[in-house]
């Protein structure tokens, strides 16, 4: 970005828009692919949004100025919606003991992309230019790189993968004829339960204040580190990169914790470890905007990091159980919930008279306060029956599985 900005010659104040663009579009788009998934299937969804999506990351190479970044940026932003569907697709295929850190590895190794991304993209950068092309050139043939692997990745979707642990909708439509009739009636309502539930909307709330800030934090993170510290680029993308990096294991420690608590309490203790990982979160963010020494940033960041992460997991540790009717729809909704916080966060870092400290430290308090609405995520007595008695079933289930296996 620092690259694209000198060349576009972009004010700060268009930055903020680019960044706003990439993430408000996806909240769109995560709400119609929320409802599609429910109706076809997250196969033939996924391979779609890999294979179309890869276009304009390729594209995006033959901006020359401003407002055609901009748009590219925008339709890029689309691709966000594939978590989504990822996760529906764990919902329906892992356990309630172990739905939550199925959820969150998923999640937490797509969000490790993006701390991938800030290490790789300046390195690929760097091979263009070593190979004696100008920098304006080398950022636009770097982008074809992932471009390509989103192509590879639909294609072994589509091959590698079934809707369901049953099979795929079309052959279980084609094995029962009144399958598609069934699903129908299952469903018939659930969109309606689903955008009427406070609870949905409360998670909304608090999916911005974790993965909305994770995104911010990816987009401004380098370009931070580059002017407040005054690194050269590759090194400020490095130290970037170690904020998204913990994904490799952070986001799936808040599914399993959020797992374990609901073995031991219920749902009610799904939540309530949720509301405890968002608090901690604003108060991890407030000390990392009030540092000035570079050894303490980064270490207060990776601080930050664990915890925004462990609320991301937690949180989808409990979406599966809001509505089971409707989980598609459900992950819709609260996975957009992610990026309108980001667009708001965005709106903070446009402002030209805010710095990035500042926004940082609102952003923080923000989080603080928002972490009071977990409270509002309640289960019934009767909810808290059927969870206990699925749990209990594949408990049992693991426990014969040894069995299953000599057999």
């Amino acid at each position: 970005m620092a690259v694209v900005r000198d060349e576009l010659d972009l004010t700060k104040s268009q930055i903020g828009n680019i960044i706003i663009a990439s993430v408000s579009i996806t909240v769109i788009a995560r709400l119609m692919i929320g409802w599609l998934v429910d109706k076809i299937g997250p196969r033939i969804t996924y391979t779609y949004l890999l294979i179309l999506g890869s276009l304009p990351v390729m594209f995006i190479g033959l901006s020359n100025s401003y407002e055609t970044f901009l748009l590219f940026r925008l339709a890029i932003g689309v691709i966000g919606a594939s978590f989504v569907i990822t996760q529906y697709h764990t919902s329906v295929m892992f356990a309630p003991n172990i739905v939550g850190t199925a959820n969150a590895t998923s999640a937490g190794w797509g969000n490790l992309g993006g701390g991938v991304t800030q290490m790789v993209m300046p390195m690929i950068f760097a091979l263009f230019v070593s190979l004696g092309f100008l920098d304006s050139a080398s950022w636009r043939y770097a982008m074809v790189i992932p471009g390509i692997a989103m192509i590879l990745c639909g294609i072994a979707y589509y091959k590698w993968t079934t809707d369901f642990p049953e099979g795929n909708i079309a052959d279980l439509s084609k094995a029962d004829l009144d399958y598609k009739k069934k699903k129908k009636a299952d469903s018939q309502g659930a969109f309606k339960a689903a955008i009427s539930d406070h609870r949905v909307w409360a998670l909304f709330l608090i999916y911005g204040a974790c993965f909305g800030i994770e995104l911010t934090i990816n987009n401004v993170a380098a370009i931070y580190y580059h002017d407040f510290f005054q690194l050269d680029l590759k090194t400020a993308g490095l130290i970037a990169g170690l904020f998204g990096l913990m994904n490799l294991f952070a986001r799936s420690l808040g599914g399993m914790f959020g797992d374990k608590a609901g073995i031991k309490w219920g749902l009610k203790g799904r939540v309530g470890f949720l509301g405890a990982v968002l608090l901690i979160e604003g108060l991890a963010l407030v000390l990392f905007a009030q540092m000035t020494a570079l050894p303490l940033a980064i270490g207060t960041m990776i601080l930050f990091s664990l915890f925004v992460q462990m609320a991301e997991g937690a949180t989808f540790s409990v979406v599966p159980f809001i509505n089971k009717k409707a989980i598609g729809t459900i992950s819709g909704i609260v996975g957009a919930g992610g990026n309108a916080g980001a667009v708001m966060a965005g709106f903070l870092f446009k402002m030209e008279g805010v710095s990035y400290g500042e926004a940082l430290t609102v952003l923080g308090l923000a989080v603080t306060a928002i972490s009071a609405s977990a409270l509002l995520v309640r289960f019934s007595a009767a909810d808290e029956k059927i969870a206990k008695t699925e749990l209990e079933a594949s408990l049992s289930s693991k426990e014969l599985q040894p069995e299953y296996a000599k057999n």
